[in-house]
């Protein structure tokens, strides 16, 4: 298992929010943190590469619509798809419960990246005090080198520990729980996707009316049993049917602002 936390500790770093590694952002936080990819990844590493991918896309119904503006976390991803979805894996519970595992870790991981971010501003300051005093090389180590020997620290230390000494310990602990929190943890983890889509759908639905698409596609998974195919064709036709005869704005009203205009040019 050792090989195993490392190899997970290593990508939870390669995924954070400050890595530049992997093509900055691009390949790692919105690529392999991600936790449709991570669940993959992190099933593939333990060898059960089926369970993580179900609890890789029972975690990413939960993020869905999670965004972080400027230095708002309001959960860390980055724990959510790496330790919380290994410990998911170990636990050999079903995805609901592994979901309500990783809010919990990911509620957590927002206090040490929050210490990430005091932690560096602390390094900024060096930096600056270097640049006054004209040592360039201060300016490099405090601005580069130290912040992601920090970062590396901060990700690979805590994901390692969480993996190498939970595969010991996660299985027995969740065995050992009462029948009734088990089953509250199912039923929240079980809420917790509907809660995520609800959200993407308040993000970008601006008319009430536009609902019917996603009702239309919740019945044809649900009840005819369509294929992914199947389903984005119906998808594209109606939206091409959306786009290109949605009804013209009425012209009563701009009828109404031109005579209010020419009232005006008559004072």
């Amino acid at each position: 298992m050792f090989l195993e936390a490392t190899l997970i500790g290593i990508l939870c770093y390669l995924g954070a929010l400050s890595s530049p590694w992997l093509l900055g952002l691009t390949g790692g936080w919105y690529t392999i943190t991600r936790p449709l990819v991570s669940g993959m990844l992190v099933g593939a590493i333990l060898g059960d590469i089926q369970t993580g991918i179900l609890i890789g896309v029972a975690v990413q119904a939960v993020y869905i619509a999670m965004v972080t503006p400027g230095g708002s976390m309001p959960a860390d991803l980055n724990f959510v798809a790496f330790p919380a979805i290994a410990l998911g894996v170990m636990s050999g519970k079903e995805p609901s419960v592994a979901v309500a595992i990783a809010a919990t870790i990911g509620i957590a991981g927002t206090i040490l990246f929050n210490f990430m971010m005091v932690f560096n501003s602390y390094w900024n300051h060096r930096a600056d005090v270097a640049l006054e005093q004209g040592d360039e090389q201060g300016v490099y180590f405090n601005s580069a080198i130290f912040p992601q020997a920090s970062n590396f620290v901060l990700r690979f230390v805590p994901t390692f520990i969480a993996v190498y000494f939970g595969n010991q310990y996660i299985e027995g602990f969740m065995n050992s729980l009462p029948e009734l929190v088990i089953r509250t943890m199912t039923v929240v983890g079980g809420i917790l996707p509907a809660v995520g889509i609800a959200i993407l759908l308040k993000q970008i639905i601006k008319q009430s009316s536009m609902l019917i698409y996603f009702l239309v596609g919740f019945v044809g998974i649900v009840f005819l049993k369509l294929n992914m195919v199947g389903l984005v064709m119906i998808g594209a036709l109606l939206a091409l049917i959306h786009y290109n005869y949605k009804p013209e704005p009425r012209p009563a009203v701009a009828a109404r602002a031109a005579t209010q205009t020419d009232d005006e040019d008559e004072f």
